[in-house]
């Protein structure tokens, strides 16, 4: 026999062992049962009935005790390790993934079909990885958000003040607007920030008060308004209570702050000349007041309606390109879903069907929330 063929007999022979072993590692025959202690006892009784198979076939051919014992123990020892290995695979599998994700590694999962107890615990480890991957993926994309969101007034203010530094644009009164509203971006933004860090502290107060709904809404509108002139945006403004005098018991500073994300996402996505209402009154039962803003946008796909209120989400419209978002942090209407639900009520796309624009519809018990809850609400 040549070198050659000598070569390829070692390599079909390698190729072929690898084989057996990734066969036999993959031989799990116990999975079907639903209990770790089943599983020990039929790897107990496994290697007994082996042993003890291999010596009465010692005896009865008359190998003698010498051949005998050593084949029957080596043979109980390869059943137990197939059994077993079989078993544990998943525990070693858990073992790598956990070290992957400590290097900030969160594809890997766990494949089993095991019914028992180990079976449970990798089902858990996957649900576990799942949702760290989608944490994690939430935190990168609000770092990428939060980043460019203080990147664009930081580079507008940079610029505007450059140019009164410089003489090129006088230090007058639209100017300095120009220079506020970048000012009052990053405020906003920064607010956010806040909010956020309470959510996951866990730990706000409501300062429940009487609060009249239609100077609220006004005021709320009357800002909105102010803030759409800035940008050279034509809307009209319709504020309507059913009856005028209508009346909550609420902590006005985070009613204020739901209305104003929600007057802000109408402002943004209405086109020019468009009309954003804001109407409230009374439930059907009476115990509760309604309040609606509606637009005349393009409307958000039903299979955003829900998500829109999660945190880091941003809706896009029904004509917008894959992948392309109408812009903001994803941070607003998650906080005013917060905070209405801090109140007992609830918040949600009643209508949006273009070219009717879109309502969120908020709903709070008149009385106030029964009990504060200040835990940052699950997606829902």
């Amino acid at each position: 026999m040549n070198t050659s063929s000598l070569r390829h007999a070692r390599s079909t022979e390698v190729t072929w062992w690898r084989r057996f072993t990734t066969a036999l590692a993959e031989l799990r025959p116990l999975d079907p049962m639903r209990s770790i202690k089943m599983k020990l006892i039929v790897i107990i009784a496994a290697t007994v009935v082996m042993f003890t198979l291999v010596t009465w076939v010692g005896i009865r051919f008359d190998f003698g005790v010498l051949r005998t014992f050593p084949v029957a123990l080596v043979s109980s020892l390869l059943i137990t390790q197939i059994l077993a290995r079989g078993m544990t695979r998943p525990l070693r599998e858990m073992t790598a993934a956990a070290r992957a994700m400590a290097r900030g590694e969160y594809s890997t999962r766990v494949h089993t079909d095991s019914q028992d107890e180990v079976g449970e615990l990798a089902a858990a480890f996957n649900s576990m990885a799942t949702e760290l991957h989608t944490l994690d993926s939430q935190r990168r994309e609000m770092v990428a958000n939060v980043s460019h969101e203080l990147r664009t007034p930081v580079a507008a203010l940079r610029a505007q003040l450059e140019n009164m530094a410089d003489g090129v644009v006088p230090a007058d009164g639209p100017a300095l607007e120009a220079t506020l509203t970048q000012l009052e971006r990053l405020s906003r933004l920064v607010t956010y920030l806040l909010d956020l860090s309470r959510l996951e502290a866990g730990a706000v107060n409501l300062d429940l008060t009487d609060v009249t709904v239609q100077d609220l809404l006004q005021e709320v509108a009357d800002q909105a308004r102010h803030a759409a002139a800035q940008h050279t945006r034509e809307l009209t403004w319709q504020v309507r209570t059913t009856p005028e005098d209508l009346r909550l018991r609420a902590d006005v500073e985070r009613l204020r702050q739901v209305l104003s994300n929600l007057v802000a996402n109408a402002s943004r996505h209405s086109p020019d000349g468009g009309r954003i209402q804001l109407l409230a009154r009374y439930g059907s039962a009476g115990d509760e007041v309604v309040i609606d803003v509606t637009d005349e946008g393009e409307g958000i796909p039903k299979a955003d309606r829900v998500k829109v209120f999660e945190r880091f989400e941003r809706g896009n419209a029904p004509d917008q390109r894959v992948g392309e978002s109408t812009g903001g942090t994803g941070l607003g209407l998650a906080i005013a879903r917060w905070a209405v639900d801090l109140h007992g009520g609830t918040i949600a796309i009643a209508d949006s069907t273009p070219p009717l624009g879109t309502t969120v519809r908020v709903r709070l018990p008149t009385t106030g929330p029964s009990s504060a809850r200040s835990t940052w609400p699950g997606p829902r």
